[in-house]
């Protein structure tokens, strides 16, 4: 039923760091009615500081210490958009990314954690990694450990030194790991050095800290101490002595360093810190803050996890009270917490209130800590489905049970239903109006000019309406710039689901931003439309386009053409996937960026095509059985040229099928496609690449120019001789 009700406030979550991943999960179990939800991470997964050490010394995959921010917004109703804010205007109460429509709030929450980058350091922007952000460090250790391992199986092995600025509790934490991982499994040749400018773990109690030092001394870590770094380079660390230390991989761990562009958003700061007071506000109260970006004012506490983790709830509850209007909770933050540190093996030092042990038993305290936090994260709540009535109508059980309707030309009408209405709705023709038989665009013939024109619209599979303006513009060019025509006039058809005033104002204003942004690269400019409220978001554009030359249909492919597809196919399953939080959250961003890219540049390199459409709701057996059909002759179709997206092999592979599948393979089925490859040819394409019919002489060079201009084109069959049907090499 909530889905149902009006929306009328916006809550945005700027940054997936701990605390905003728990509220994502908790919201997902007890959602706010009439409360829309973005969240906004530059990347769509984050990593897990508590394992980060456990990773670093090779006792996790980086799969574990991975939190999918994805699936979290998946199962909370959440839109995710992945990029970087740049600012926030408290006045306006809109958060900046760039390339993206600025985002609306009522009510947002910072958590963006820290960095580890050293700006004023010469040489570290190009040749360090700072620890921090984690995900893009993960990333690059992982590069880092894969290269130094292949090189030791040669006769000449790669320099594996490894040099971390910031003598530190999180410094050593790494630099025992790092050890660990590189010689500590027997490796020849490695060498870690810890430098810091003043002594090391100088912070700690006396305990704790005799302890931390055992572990660097069992791992072979060098300490260097009182040594000022002055540049970093390609091979090594400069320090002021003079002395340089070889590095072919250097971390910068020296402290925690605010992110600039929080200083510039007009609010209250301490030291480049946001600061909040109890009730996790800041100097504006719409505007809240967690984890290691803020700075608590009135109980100051060092950055740890720790903190993240047990604001959320309080943050969480602070949140959903602005939204309603009610009062707020005050967080009250442990004068001291217990200090779970890795010591590069399965070993692990406990301190709190000056006491200090260390042990194997602590480490796997430790990992069962840790591992609970990433299953919460990962075991994400199902909403159930509502209760039936006792009196309900044969089959809707059986209905209710049946899996989710997907979104996009996943949720399209089935082929034989369609044909079935439009054969029978045909009426008089016209002698200016040429329906082509198969086509989606219908040719108009205006003072001796022709006009394509074609509609498509989209049921959303994104809780994004920017992202899914973008396209649904893209996908109803399609049928334009598959005839060969330049893209002219559009009229937009947007239904957004019932929400305020605002939020209209709000959603309207990102979709047509967008979709002019679309409209106008492709040269075309959009001249209306109608808007309306319903159930859920669905975008739709009328597009008409010129043709300078007769335009491409499907009928004219010839005996011995190659078959060229502009690009992969597979995204049918994975938004099916993505909906049952079953995605990659790498594989879905991949998926939509395929679906982003217009098919413009593609549409004229392949200007003397024979025949042409675009893959989408049919799938690719579907669009490439209706060039044969129209042609009249019949292709051989290469199954492993076929390209795919990221992922939708695996899922196919799992189960996983899109709502229309079943119909794609019932009108076009060819037989040998009982493969998860095979199957994926009935997956029904959104905003799919273009299919081709062209002279086998000329298909090299345009799959060539096609590659050139960043599309993933194959050449994947030819056409033959004989009955229309399409059958396997």
């Amino acid at each position: 039923m909530l889905a149902q009700l009006p929306l009328s406030k916006d809550l945005v979550l700027v940054g997936g760091g701990h605390s905003h991943a728990l509220v994502m999960r908790h919201w997902a179990m007890n959602p706010l009615p009439g409360a829309r939800l973005t969240v906004i991470d530059p990347t769509p997964i984050v990593a897990y500081s508590g394992m980060l050490p456990g990773f670093v010394a090779g006792h996790y995959s980086q799969a574990e210490l991975s939190i999918d921010l994805n699936r979290l917004a998946r199962a909370a109703g959440a839109r995710l958009v992945v990029g970087a804010v740049s600012h926030i205007d408290p006045v306006r109460q809109l958060v900046s990314v760039p390339g993206y429509p600025d985002i609306g709030y009522d009510a947002a929450s910072v958590d963006i954690g820290i960095t580890s980058a050293m700006p004023t350091l010469p040489g570290f922007a190009k040749h360090g990694v700072p620890a921090k952000p984690l995900g893009p460090f993960a990333e690059r250790w992982s590069a880092f450990v894969a290269r130094v391992l292949a090189a030791r199986e040669t006769d000449a092995p790669l320099p594996d030194d490894v040099v971390i600025i910031g003598g530190g509790v999180a410094g050593a934490e790494l630099a025992m790991a790092a050890a660990y991982a590189l010689r500590g499994q027997g490796g020849p040749g490695a060498r870690v050095l810890l430098v810091d400018r003043g002594t090391a773990l100088s912070v700690l109690p006396a305990r704790t800290r005799a302890r931390m030092l055992a572990g660097l001394k069992a791992q072979n870590v060098e300490l260097v101490e009182q040594a000022q770094v002055i540049a970093v380079h390609a091979g090594g660390v400069e320090l002021a002595s003079g002395r340089m230390l070889a590095s072919a991989f250097t971390i910068g761990a020296a402290g925690a360093l605010p992110h600039a562009w929080l200083s510039d958003c007009g609010l209250q700061m301490h030291e480049g810190f946001l600061c909040i007071n109890a009730q996790l506000q800041s100097s504006d109260p719409l505007i809240f803050a967690a984890g290691d970006c803020a700075h608590m004012v009135e109980n100051p506490r060092p950055k740890a996890g720790v903190f993240a983790v047990r604001q959320a709830p309080v943050l969480l509850e602070n949140l959903r009270a602005t939204l309603m209007d009610t009062p707020l909770r005050s967080y009250h933050p442990q004068h001291d917490y217990l200090k779970l540190i890795s010591l590069g093996g399965k070993l692990a030092l406990a301190g709190k209130w000056g006491f200090a042990a260390s042990g194997p038993a602590l480490w796997r305290w430790k990992d069962r800590i840790d591992r609970k936090f990433m299953n919460m994260l990962a075991d994400l709540p199902q909403m159930p489905q509502p209760a039936l009535p006792r009196e309900r109508a044969a089959g809707l059980s059986e209905a209710q049970e049946s899996t989710a309707m997907c979104g996009g030309c996943g949720a399209k009408v089935g082929r034989g239903a369609l044909n079935a209405a439009l054969s029978a709705a045909s009426g008089p023709g016209r002698d200016d109006i040429l329906v082509l038989p198969g086509d989606d665009a219908a040719l108009l013939l205006i003072g001796g000019e022709r006009q394509v024109i074609s509609t498509d619209h989209l049921r959303a599979f994104t809780h994004d309406p920017a992202l899914m303006a973008r396209i649904t513009a893209v996908h109803a060019l399609g049928d334009i710039w598959a005839m060969g025509a330049a893209p002219q006039a559009a009229l937009a058809s947007v239904t957004l689901p019932r929400m305020s005033g605002p939020l209209q104002q709000r959603s309207l204003g990102e979709i047509m931003q967008v979709a002019n942004e679309v409209m106008a690269e492709a040269g075309a400019q959009i001249v209306g439309g109608h808007s309306a409220m319903g159930t859920e978001l669905t975008i739709g554009f009328t597009v008409t386009g010129l043709c300078a030359r007769a335009p491409i249909t499907l009928a004219g492919a010839q005996p011995g053409d190659a078959i060229i597809i502009t690009g992969p196919i597979g995204s049918g399953v994975i938004l099916a996937a993505d909906m049952q939080t079953k995605a990659e959250a790498t594989d879905v961003l991949a998926c939509f960026a395929h679906m982003s890219q217009g098919q413009g540049a593609a549409s004229k390199i392949l200007a003397q095509a024979h025949a042409m459409t675009d893959v989408t709701g049919f799938g690719l057996a579907g669009h490439l059985q209706g060039i044969c059909a129209a042609s009249g002759c019949g292709a051989l179709l290469d199954l492993a040229a076929v390209p795919l997206m990221s992922g939708a092999e695996a899922l196919t592979a799992a189960g996983v099928r899109s709502t229309i599948w079943d119909d794609n393979r019932a009108a076009a089925e060819i037989e040998g496609t009982d493969s998860p490859r095979g199957a994926l040819l009935y997956d029904p394409q959104t905003a799919g690449g273009l299919l081709a019919a062209v002279a086998p002489g000329a298909a090299a060079e345009l799959l060539a120019q096609l590659r050139a201009a960043g599309y993933g084109a194959a050449i994947i069959g030819e056409m033959q001789a004989g009955a229309a049907v399409v059958s396997l090499r």
